[in-house]
């Protein structure tokens, strides 16, 4: 395997406390940690070069390091131009020889030449967050597909494009749907999402979440948790939704549910979480509040039709971090968090590790999987086999001091049965 370690971050001097943040992060991640050490052990991803398009923080960096303990040479770039903590990124390059090219605040120019660079090193395993790896190898840079044997994605918007590109029958090569791992979205989507995205607004903003109505935009695991933590704060909720099924669960769950047409007059805070593009469109900022605060913790800044806003608009600044002052034709101020990218990570440190401990298991599990069974895949998206799950949430369980009952012989024979009634 090289040695060779290349690179592009913004200091190769913040290296010690980005080291620190890594550390600290390691503490709360111990099912990753067992994975980390019997990989260490078994090498099971030896000689295989992988590529990750994944939001460049502590948690990632112990993924990364878990996935290099396993054998793989590692290739890391950033899956948004906001989302990289610089002095993880230095430390990934310095302390573990990790090639790592991620620079918080990267223009859209510099983020894909860093996707670019990671796919230059010809890796065999894909690992995405959004599916911009993928994409680019399906698009522009096809001559850079003939090593890969399978991928891993991580988001819901990425298995969203993943599973049209299967439809269209253009996926060249098998991909696991780490999102739809129950242990991932029941838990990352629903807690990490919820409790991140609340600490994001808090962080760029220090507005009281008590007694502010906050429209929720989506209602799938995400935002569940935005929904529910927002209520939990003390803010009236409003959830809008395109599917029938959710709108009627958001209703059921106590929010009130209505159209993005009379949400987008009584709110205070606009959180987008859809998966899709202009879920706040302009006619809706038309309608808004004076000071109304739009942020997006979906994966891509497309949730939010800021190009809408700016033809509303008669001048905009930043007036602090992460907060851009509209001022409309009318003289109303909107205000966009995070240039309407994942406010989470923008202005916060994205998910707890802890949540984050069971997605990145389930990552490396599945990147073994993939090595071990890629010539019996097909060009598909695939969920998580359960087996990989349920020992995710055992371990989780058993790092937590947690212990469940398990049926007996005869219980497992009842629930097995077609002839045992009343």
């Amino acid at each position: 395997m090289s040695n060779n370690i290349s690179s592009d971050v913004k200091d190769l001097s913040l290296a010690e406390d980005g080291l620190k943040r890594i550390r600290w992060a390691e503490r709360e991640m111990p099912v990753l940690r067992q994975i980390k050490e019997r990989f260490s052990k078994e090498k099971p991803l030896r000689g295989l070069r992988l590529a990750a398009c994944l939001h460049v923080t502590s948690e990632t960096a112990n993924l990364a390091i878990t996935l290099k303990e396993g054998g793989a040479e590692v290739f890391l770039c950033a899956s948004n131009p906001l989302s990289t903590q610089d002095d993880v990124a230095a430390s990934l390059v310095a302390d573990h020889g990790i090639s790592t090219f991620a620079i918080k605040g990267e223009d859209t120019e510099t983020y894909y030449n860093h996707i670019i660079s990671v796919l230059e090193k010809k890796p065999h395993i894909t690992m995405d967050d959004g599916a911009d790896l993928v994409a680019t190898l399906h698009g522009e840079r096809t001559d850079l597909m003939e090593n890969i044997i399978g991928g891993t994605e991580e988001t819901t918007t990425g298995v969203i494009r993943l599973k049209s590109l299967a439809d269209s029958g253009d996926l060249q090569y098998p991909v696991i749907a780490v999102n739809d791992a129950d242990t991932k979205h029941f838990f990352d989507n629903r807690y990490g999402t919820g409790q991140s995205t609340l600490d994001g607004i808090t962080r760029a903003t220090n507005i009281l979440w008590a007694g502010k109505t906050v429209v929720v935009i989506g209602y799938g695991w995400c935002g569940r948790g935005v929904a529910m933590r927002a209520r939990g704060m003390g803010a009236q909720t409003i959830v809008c939704e395109v599917d029938h099924i959710r709108g009627l669960e958001a209703a059921m769950d106590g929010h009130q549910v209505m159209t993005m047409e009379n949400a987008s007059k009584l709110g205070d805070i606009f959180i987008t979480v859809t998966g899709g593009m202009k879920a706040i469109d302009k006619k809706h900022v038309q309608n808004m509040k004076n000071g109304a605060l739009l942020a997006n913790s979906g994966h891509f800044n497309v949730e939010i039709d800021i190009d809408g806003i700016e033809e509303l608009s008669d001048s905009k600044s930043e007036i602090k971090p992460f907060v851009e002052e509209y001022i409309l034709m009318d003289g109303r101020k909107i205000n966009l968090l995070g240039e309407g990218r994942l406010i989470n990570l923008a202005a916060a440190e994205g998910h707890p590790s802890a949540v984050m401990d069971m997605s990145f298991a389930d990552q490396s599990l599945s990147a073994e999987f993939v090595s071990t069974n890629y010539k019996n895949l097909e060009n598909q998206v695939y969920v998580v086999p359960r087996d990989i799950d349920d020992e995710i949430g055992r371990l989780k369980l058993l790092s937590m001091g947690i212990e469940i009952d398990k049926l007996t012989d005869e219980q497992e024979v009842y629930l097995n049965s077609w002839n045992v009634g009343t």
